[in-house]
Formats: structure tokens, sequence, C-alpha cells
């Protein structure tokens, strides 16, 4: 078939059912247990639950979302991660090196053409990096300030 496309041992093939439907048709090359690939394939896609979360943040507090357009909105998402991370990846074994960073998965969305969420992913990266080296540095200014508390405590005695 020439729509398909390879993806490990599983072959995607687009639906040709109807036009409102925009679903990918799977099988398994091993076609062992349905029931087992149906869970490989669930376990490689973003949980539902958080999918909903996100859906629920962006449209109106009245909206609703279909069962099937959360599914849909699952398998892209899913899709888009690994897309990005495979690339990430390549990268990173290039470099010989073993961990994706920030840094990595910008470089990525850069790569693949999607330029315009560079801006935004740099700001998101930078606080977060701020905020974890906050977590890093209070805890440690924490003890600090109880040793000299206690210090200061014991000296008054």
């Amino acid at each position: 078939m020439e729509d398909e496309i390879k993806h490990g041992n599983v072959t995607h093939v687009p639906n040709k059912g109807s036009p409102e439907s925009p679903h990918v048709a799977c099988s398994d090359n091993n076609n062992n247990n349905n029931q087992n690939n149906n869970n490989k394939e669930q376990d490689r896609f973003l949980p539902i639950a958080n999918v909903s979360r996100i859906l629920k943040k962006v449209i109106p507090s009245n909206g609703k979302i279909s069962k099937d357009a959360k599914e849909t909105i699952q398998e892209c998402v899913s899709e888009f991660i690994s897309f990005v991370t495979g690339e990430a990846s390549d990268k990173c074994q290039r470099e010989k090196r073993k961990t994706i960073n920030g840094d990595d998965i910008i470089w990525a969305i850069t790569t693949l053409g999607f330029e315009e969420y560079v801006g935004p992913l740099k700001l998101y990266l930078s606080k977060y990096r701020e905020m974890e080296g906050e977590k890093l540095i209070f805890p440690k200014q924490q003890r600090s300030d109880q040793r000299r508390q206690h210090s200061e405590y014991e000296q008054n005695i």
C-alpha cells in the first residue's frame, strides 16, 4: 500500500472512511492479540484525562468535547510528542549524549518547522529552570537559617 507509514512493527494506514473522521487505522504486523496490541497502542498515548483537562482549559465553560474529538486530539498530540522527541533523540545520539534536555526539544521544534513556537517555549523553559533552581536553593537556605537560629539560641543560653 502506498499510503502505509511504518512505525516500529505497527503499520499506520490512513482511514479511507468518512471525510469527517480523520482517524488512522492501525494494523499490527504480528497480529497476535488485538486486546494486547490495543493496550500497547494506548501506552504510547498521552493519558486521555490529561488531554481532557487541557482541552477544558481552552474551550468556553459551557463548551463540550465529544469522546471522538478527545481521542483524535490524544492521538495527534501523542504523535507530535513522538515526532519532536524522535528528532531531539537523533540529535543526542549524533552528539553521543543519552539525555534529551529542553534545549534539544527547542532545537527539534525549530528544525521541524515550528519556529513560531520557539519564543514562547524558550520563555517557558527559562522560567521553569528558574523555578527548579529556586527549589534547589530554598531547602539549603532553610537549613542554613535553621542552623543559624539554633546557633544563636545556644549562644543566648
